[in-house]
């Protein structure tokens, strides 16, 4: 086991530098360290089916991006990257690399084959927390979503439930639904 020393203040330069050195993604949430490997290709296929219906029923101000942190507000050393996440479209041209979760419309998160119940729960805590206003939940291993919407007090107050093959409702300004009837299934685990 290797334990890493980090000084008050540098938990962002630590995790910059695992990510340089390792190729992992890193992120930090609630004060922690966690990192993930490169997504399989299904998790990668679920994200870019998601972003093209997204990118198609978004008005003109707004896009569906990957690989875009947001950053806790005040609080410079926690942030999170959603597989998926609706920006305003100006985020093209900023040199800003974290977000701000007021500007969010919504952000997904393509849960991975062995992510654990408590991560996720943290994940979507996190979300809560900031402020993202509409969190999906969309999950590979047993073909259901969660629809997360009305953060408040560090919970979302609205919580969906569905399975793939039924629509995603989504409140505007994004498109009215999202189809989950292609997203693939991954193998079931040996």
């Amino acid at each position: 086991m290797t334990a890493i020393s980090v000084r008050p203040g540098r938990l962002r330069d630590v995790a910059e530098e695992i990510e340089r050195s390792t190729g992992l993604r890193v992120q930090i949430i609630g004060g922690t360290l966690v990192m993930s490997p490169t997504p399989r290709g299904k998790h990668a296929g679920t994200t870019k089916r998601l972003s093209r219906q997204l990118d198609a029923g978004l008005p003109e101000s707004l896009g569906a991006y990957e690989v875009s942190s947001i950053t806790m507000p005040d609080n410079a050393e926690d942030y999170a990257t959603p597989d998926l996440v609706v920006l305003p479209r100006d985020w093209e041209d900023d040199d800003e690399w974290l977000a701000d979760p007021h500007d969010v419309e919504l952000a997904i998160e393509v849960i991975s084959t062995s992510e654990r119940v408590s991560l996720i729960t943290a994940k979507t805590s996190w979300y809560a927390i900031a402020g993202v206003p509409v969190l999906l939940a969309v999950d590979p291993r047993k073909g259901t979503w969660t629809l997360r919407t009305h953060p408040r007090d560090g919970e979302y107050q609205g919580v969906l439930h569905g399975k793939y093959g039924e629509p995603v409702p989504l409140p505007a300004p994004l498109p009215a639904e999202l189809d989950t009837s292609d997203l693939p299934l991954y193998a079931p685990r040996a």
